[in-house]
């Protein structure tokens, strides 16, 4: 038998190994170089590709919004919030992806929101498919929501959906600014525009200190819905705590809406005047109580031109003119526009007087009715003259010829140098926007003529604020400290907590004690027995000086009128300043117009602040309203020039 030949096994020699070990290590780098390649697209490109792998994905984000601070009045009153309204929001991918959810869910939508078109619903839900974001509806109120809320959660005695057909509807919340009050402190609250951006008052000067961070939640889908959830909450803006009460604002806004619908269509078609306005402050802190124009703006509808223009005006206006129109109405006539103050000022002259040692309570002056300056006269209200005036006296019969001779011994430096220590020609620095700046309409000592400063003294032919002249008024009766006037004393977050607190600004002194003991006494005579009588609150002592400035261009019968009041007279609580620019009666230089509202915000007011009657009664001014007269109900409304019973009394 032939013995089969055997195949010689082939050996693993040393050049196999080797070559073995090179592609073993040949794959080995390449592995290390790939993990090494990823780990550096990780660190260096990772978030790119991630959002490549990500945007294959469902991305679900919102905005949480914040909600704006709220503006409240000294007690807590909320003036100004924010309120929650809900989008309804259709998300068509959910409605479409069964059949049996489109009817459950139009029909309960149409039902909860009657305004809803059915058939446009069923259009969006067929051609727009793919669209996760539809608004139906905007700005629904949160009782308005509730109804389909409560359809699409109700639950039967099992704890089972009624309702399990009914998909795809969600609610976008966002707020609403809202004001409790309407027109309440219109000028100093302001309002909102779209965005939360403050337009005027309060609302434009805080608002950054009103306005918060939007939060927001976002998480990444899949094709169940299911993700992983971050939720970034809202930061809600700061509330504003303001020195205002709304009940004393509410007493200012209703006497002098009061005066002005007696006297509206009076002398001329339209209101009362052409402004009534009326600042309440307390004079030891420079706090503002009150500060109110007339007409005001419902701050829910601050566009609205209706109150102030026919429709077939408003029809007639552009754009631009209805802008150039809202402006005008929207400005705050205490803080942005100026004027000549008229006799209010002759205090500030007299303080100058006895401050520089150039007056003194001896003297006395004797008016003939003028002053002549190179045979130019400026007149006296007295045309024949006062006769002689001591200094008590020039500012109970409000004397101007008087006043124009201390002004000669007061000199132009002297005067010039306590009016702007007074402040007049400065901002306040008020916490409102739009504040005037007078610097331009106020005399330099080297343009000053004898003419200019005689005029200037009795508040002619120079430019204040109201918030100027009553800031420097308050220093005359609270011992010489000027208080920067404010609006806000305290700034708390959402939560109550207090941020920050305003503390009153005692800026300079303007005058001494003792001359502001003088001022304040012979400003008691002018309410008691001189000009300011028709301000006279019975029971109460108190101080005042009336204003009326002839507006330039001069004898066009235009004037402005006034009345600054204090009480109690030897410890002042609260300051008031009322001034009616162009009252609608054939003669307007009278201040009693001013001085029956000021009377009649008093009456209301002093009790409500727990000051008390300090004074006998002597039944003064008893009986009287708003307008002067005993019997309202006999006011025609119609002045034509007569004098009513004050009136015959006294003119300036």
């Amino acid at each position: 038998m032939r013995r089969k030949r055997r195949r010689p096994a082939q050996k693993f020699n040393r050049k196999m190994r080797t070559k073995l070990m090179v592609l073993f290590s040949l794959i080995l780098a390449v592995l290390c170089g790939l993990i090494g390649r990823l780990t550096y697209i990780e660190h260096t490109k990772g978030e790119t590709y991630q959002k490549k792998v990500l945007s294959m994905q469902s991305y679900d984000s919102k905005t949480i919004p914040y909600r704006r601070g709220e503006i409240i009045d000294r007690s807590g009153t909320v003036l100004a919030t924010s309120v929650a309204v809900y989008n309804v929001i259709l998300d068509c991918t959910v409605v479409n992806d069964k059949e049996e959810y489109v009817d459950p869910t139009v029909e309960a939508l149409v039902k909860c929101f009657p305004e809803l078109d059915e058939t446009e619903i069923r259009r969006i839900i067929k051609e727009k498919k793919d669209k996760r974001y539809m608004v139906l509806a905007k700005k629904v109120p949160y009782d308005e929501v509730q109804p389909f809320v409560e359809l699409q959660d109700a639950v039967d005695k099992k704890g089972n959906k009624v309702n399990p057909d009914i998909k795809g509807v969600w609610f976008e919340k966002e707020y609403q600014r809202n004001y409790p009050f309407g027109s309440l402190a219109s000028s100093v609250i302001g309002f909102t525009s779209s965005g939360n951006v403050g337009t005027t008052g309060l609302e434009n000067y805080y608002n950054s200190t009103l306005n918060g961070i939007n939060g927001r939640e976002y998480g990444y889908l899949d094709s169940d819905s299911d993700f992983e959830k971050t939720v970034i909450d809202a930061q809600d803006g700061d509330t504003l705590v303001t020195s205002i009460d709304a009940n004393i604002q509410s007493i200012v806004e209703e006497k002098i809406k009061d005066w002005n619908e007696k006297y509206r269509d009076n002398y001329y078609k339209g209101t009362g005047s052409i402004n009534t306005a009326a600042i309440v402050m307390n004079p030891n802190n420079g706090e503002i109580l009150a500060m109110a124009d007339y007409p005001n703006v419902d701050l829910n509808n601050p566009r609205d031109l209706s109150k102030w223009y026919t429709k077939k005006q408003i029809k007639r206006m552009s754009e631009d003119d209805k802008m150039d129109a809202l402006n005008e109405i929207w400005q705050n006539f205490c803080v942005s526009s100026t004027y000549e103050p008229g006799s209010v000022q002759k205090p500030f002259t007299v303080a100058c007087g006895l401050e520089t040692g150039t007056i003194n309570n001896k003297m006395t002056f004797d008016c003939d009715g003028y002053e002549d300056f190179n045979g130019q006269k400026v007149r006296c209200v007295a045309r024949y003259g006062h006769g002689i005036e001591t200094v008590r006296k020039t500012l109970m019969d409000s004397c101007n010829d008087a006043i124009m001779q201390m002004s000669y011994k007061i000199g132009k430096n002297h005067f010039t140098e306590y009016q702007s220590i007074y402040g007049f020609g400065q901002k306040t620095g008020i916490d409102l926007p739009g504040e005037a700046n007078t610097a331009s309409l106020m005399y330099q000592v080297e343009d000053m003529k004898p003419i200019d400063l005689a005029t200037n003294a009795f508040g002619q032919n120079y430019n204040c604020t109201m918030v100027q002249m009553v800031s420097g008024f308050a220093s005359l009766i609270n011992g010489g400290t000027y208080y920067q006037p404010h609006l806000v004393t305290k700034i708390t977050d959402s939560t109550g907590n207090t941020i920050s607190t305003v503390e009153p600004k005692a800026v300079k002194q303007t005058i001494s004690q003792s001359t502001s003991d003088k001022i304040r006494d012979y400003l008691q005579s002018v309410v008691k027995e001189g000009t300011g009588n028709t301000a006279k609150v019975d029971g109460y002592s108190m101080g005042g000086k009336t204003g009326t400035a002839q507006k330039f261009p001069r004898g066009n019968g235009k004037y402005l009128v006034s009345f600054m009041g204090f009480a109690p007279y030897d410890n002042p609580q609260v300051l008031i300043y009322v001034v009616v620019n162009e009252p609608n009666v054939a003669d307007q230089p009278h201040s009693v117009f001013a001085q029956n509202i000021a009377r009649e915000i008093l009456e209301e007011v002093l009790p409500y602040m727990n000051i008390y009657p300090d004074e006998k009664k002597t039944g003064v001014n008893k009986g009287y309203d708003v307008t002067g007269s005993k019997d309202s109900s006999q006011y025609t409304g119609k002045h034509n020039g007569t004098k009513s019973r004050n009136e015959k009394k006294k003119k300036n």
